[in-house]
């Protein structure tokens, strides 16, 4: 019987340093804090494909194509008058025109941090608070012209061919 009652105490007692313990552990590692952006706390903002022509020497070069995902503030979104998407539209035209240098043809002049960076800063600068936490690249390309008309051509003599469903039947006496 005094086996049984010591075995009790000591499992309860153990049982309590765990859990002191884990108190003081989750202390120590920030419980309470708010939420790093990675962690959530965040919406996320999807843009549709944005689609931006990149003009030099009076001329159409190709095309940036990029969709973006942005951690926003719930209630700091709630308060914009503008929908998010246009804003971030913007911002990336914006950033593409007031940054001639940037060539997309040559991949070394390609800084996506900066990218990312900046419509950030510049968004969140735009609207007073901090709104965007993160920007992310969903998908990026850039499609020349010369790729473009390539694509369209392919396109339509694709839909030119006439589709048929039956293989053609030989003539035959039958």
């Amino acid at each position: 019987m005094i086996k049984f009652i010591a075995a009790a105490i000591w499992i309860c007692a153990a049982t309590l340093g765990a859990v002191f313990y884990s108190f003081q552990a989750a202390g120590e590692n920030g419980v309470g804090e708010t939420p790093k952006p990675m962690l959530g706390g965040l919406d996320y903002v999807k843009t549709d494909m944005i689609s931006v022509p990149l003009i030099r020497d009076s001329r159409i070069d190709g095309y940036f194509l990029t969709k973006l995902v942005y951690t926003v503030e719930p209630a700091e979104i709630k308060k914009l008058s503008i929908p998010a998407a246009a804003l971030m539209t913007d911002q990336v035209y914006s950033y593409l025109y007031a940054n001639p240098q940037i060539d997309f043809t040559k991949k070394e002049t390609i800084d996506l941090d900066a990218f990312r960076n900046a419509i950030r800063e510049t968004v969140n600068a735009r609207v007073g608070v901090e709104l965007v936490h993160d920007v992310l690249v969903d998908q990026v390309n850039f499609l020349t012209k010369d790729e473009i008309r390539d694509n369209a051509m392919r396109r339509r003599k694709n839909d030119d061919e006439p589709a048929t469903t039956e293989p053609a039947k030989a003539a035959s006496g039958h």
